[in-house]
């Protein structure tokens, strides 16, 4: 008689009877493999039910009955009930007989118009889907299928509108600990900035402060649109271009800004980004490096980690940024006072300032 192959179920099965005595123990469950084959089919179980329109409905409704839903969205209706069922299982939808409501998960995140709505983001957020079935290739070869700098603003541009009421949400809550509101007449240059979710968060919380906005051709009339939108125009002086290459005066920003953008760029230009920030500032002013960053153990942010797998899979430069190395870029930069700060979960911010150059003899 064969073993079985899930040995796991089987509370006789010790790793003794392979010959392998110093291991004589029940072996580990298969659960966390299974949980990576099926979150392909729970990814785009979420992707089919934002473009069905089903959370938006659902709330539109408050409650329903899958007859009712299928019709209002002209959908199959045994199909529906079997995608229904998975949102209950994937704890975004409430089941009791044949009632359906939305979750507070999705009501905030999943809804278009919720507070920190991430409906867009569901489809940006990996890059390219075919680079994913690619990988494989791209780790042999070292080469990205598609990357995203072959069309950045068609990338960037819908990217930065999904992740704007995240980013705005953090960069408030930064603002909050780090006393904007105590701070009047601020100076602040966003390099990268998308939708200027960033500079945004200094002028709404500063009185009197004004802002660089730096961006593409093809994302800064996105910023530009937003700011006049919430009537910042006055306040605001858009730069369009390579962060890069344009030109930054020197002296002269209290708060200088790479939000999410590092981890795009590789760890030499990422450098070249912060020493431009470091001559940027005045003294006293600070740099926001604004990312998802891995730790030494990669266990205790792992969203870190699999970020830096998705900029192996999708850019030509990109890879997973961890701590040491952001900590380095700043200390040989000569910035002080460094800090990681959490503004909202598992999305971090290194702070650091630039003080007076003193010398010893």
């Amino acid at each position: 008689m064969t073993d079985s192959p899930y040995p796991e179920i089987k509370k006789t099965h010790t790793m003794a009877h392979t010959g392998r005595p110093w291991r004589d123990r029940k072996p580990p469950p298969s659960a966390s493999v299974w949980s990576v084959i099926q979150g392909f089919g729970n990814y785009w179980t979420l992707v089919a039910a934002i473009d069905l329109g089903v959370f938006d409905t659902i709330e539109r409704l408050r409650s329903t009955t899958v007859n009712v839903l299928a019709v209002d969205l002209k959908v199959a209706l045994i199909p529906l009930q079997h995608l229904l069922d998975a949102l209950v299982s994937l704890g975004y939808c409430d089941q009791v007989d044949d009632i359906y409501e939305l979750t507070e998960t999705s009501e905030r995140y999943l809804t278009t118009q919720g507070p920190a709505s991430m409906a867009a983001l569901v489809r940006g957020a990996p890059g390219p889907h075919q680079n994913w079935t690619h990988l494989a290739d791209t780790i042999r070869t070292g080469i990205v299928t598609e990357p995203i700098e072959n069309d950045m603003a068609g990338f960037y541009g819908p990217l930065v509108q999904a992740t704007f009421p995240t980013q705005l949400r953090a960069s408030t809550r930064l603002g909050a600990r780090l006393g904007w509101t105590r701070r009047p007449n601020l100076r602040v240059l966003d390099l990268g900035a998308g939708m200027a979710p960033w500079a945004i968060g200094v002028l709404q919380s500063s009185p009197g402060s004004t802002a660089v906005v730096n961006d593409i051709p093809g994302v800064i009339n996105l910023a530009q649109a937003t700011v006049e939108q919430l009537h910042l125009t006055d306040r605001v002086e858009f730069r369009s271009g390579n962060f890069h290459d344009i030109e930054i005066e020197s002296d002269q920003y209290d708060i200088v800004v790479l939000g999410n953008i590092c981890r795009t760029e590789g760890d030499e230009l990422s450098r070249s980004l912060v020493a431009r920030a470091h001559d940027a500032l005045k003294v006293g002013g600070s740099i926001l490096i604004v990312d998802y960053f891995a730790d030494k153990t990669r266990k205790f942010n792992p969203f870190g980690v699999q970020m830096g797998l998705t900029m192996l899979a999708n850019t030509v430069r990109g890879a997973m940024l961890t701590d040491e190395q952001v900590v380095k870029w700043l200390q040989d930069a000569q910035f002080t006072a460094i800090r990681l700060l959490e503004p909202i979960g598992f999305h971090f911010v290194y702070v650091a300032d630039k003080q007076l150059t003193t010398f010893t003899h």
